[in-house]
């Protein structure tokens, strides 16, 4: 969000005694203009009562830790802080971790650095992977942050519902070998939405997964059934059962729409 919107929320919440909680784990992750505004930039500029607002954050997405399991709640009100730090007690961080994590973000040169290549990188990967999508005319929704993009297969839907919307998940886990996530998981409003994360394999990996996708446009053009009441062809984006590299591709037999994983053996 820019930074008058910002504003014009905290000016909301504050006249309605409404607390805000701001989610900034996206934040180092943003590649392209508009630059991120953290919500403590913007209660410097504005009267507000600061004990309304709240600013969680993680490790997972700016620097690549999900697996330390390191969560931060960022309170200005000392209820809130002190409330958060007993609840600590059941999900503590080991001593180990948090010695390399503080060593870690003391290091301004290293954290800059990594900030800078991180972006750089999701910038390249995003834009080639929107471009190799879109040879094969899949579009997806512009974005300038984060690790995932929103892919958009409406037209490849049996029919426009939730439940059509998970058989082309399940014919995409079973037949194509890989696993992006539908958007009825993240409460998409519209069927036929699919995110899938880009960030999260090498370059190999990814162009596997690319010719996967390719394949499954391609080879199933002339046998998909024409949507329901539609007998006219509006489009060449056809479901397709390829097989083309399965020997390079694990299996997700065991996956959730929650995990957009991309597999890979030798």
């Amino acid at each position: 969000m820019d930074k008058d919107t910002l504003k014009n929320i905290i000016n909301f919440v504050n006249e309605k005694n409404i607390h805000l909680i701001g989610d900034e784990i996206y934040a180092a992750t943003v590649f392209m203009e508009p630059e991120f505004v953290s919500i403590s930039e913007v209660i410097e500029e504005v009267e507000c009562n600061r004990d309304l607002i709240h600013i969680v954050y993680s490790l997972s997405k700016d620097m690549g830790f999900p697996g330390f399991r390191v969560g931060i709640v960022y309170s200005y009100n000392d209820t809130v802080t002190s409330c958060a730090r007993k609840m600590s007690s059941f999900g503590l961080v080991s001593s180990q971790t948090q010695h390399l994590i503080a060593t870690m973000l003391s290091n301004d040169e290293f954290i800059d650095n990594f900030v800078a290549e991180s972006r750089e990188r999701l910038f390249k990967r995003h834009k080639y992977f929107t471009w190799r999508l879109s040879q094969i005319g899949i579009c997806s929704l512009k974005s300038n942050a984060g690790l995932f993009i929103w892919m958009d297969l409406r037209k490849l839907l049996k029919e426009k519902t939730f439940e059509a919307e998970m058989d082309l998940w399940r014919v995409i886990i079973d037949e194509v070998k890989l696993n992006v996530s539908p958007g009825s998981s993240f409460h998409c409003h519209e069927p036929g939405w699919f995110r899938v994360c880009f960030a999260n394999m090498d370059d190999y990996s990814m162009e596997i997964a690319l010719s996967r996708i390719r394949s499954f446009m391609v080879k199933n053009n002339e046998t998909m059934v024409p949507p329901r009441n539609k007998l006219r062809r509006r489009t060449s984006l056809k479901l397709s059962l390829s097989r083309k590299m399965d020997d390079f591709i694990m299996s997700p037999s065991i996956m959730s729409p929650q995990s957009p994983l991309v597999q890979d053996r030798t």
